[in-house]
């Protein structure tokens, strides 16, 4: 079970990854986050942001209506 969802269906680029990021600055180191979205341009951008800011993306996974289940593990370069 992951420690928080986010929904960013309805969002479009760039405020997808806004959105993800003040949800990852809401955790702590090594909480999971699981990011429900939609689209190419979120599908592709969204997974490479976090692993460029150091966060770990533990899946990536297809689900209906041409969503996806995106699983982030936060590190914040501070706390290591």
């Amino acid at each position: 079970m992951p420690d928080a969802t986010l929904d960013i269906t309805r969002e479009v680029c760039p405020m997808t990854y806004v959105r993800v990021k003040l949800a990852i600055e809401a955790l702590d180191e090594g909480a999971t986050l699981e990011v429900l979205l939609r689209g190419s341009e979120p599908l592709k951008n969204v997974p490479r942001s976090a692993q460029e800011e150091g966060h770990e993306v533990l899946s990536l996974e297809p689900l209906d209506e041409g969503r996806a289940r995106l699983l982030l593990r936060v590190h914040h370069p501070e706390a290591t």
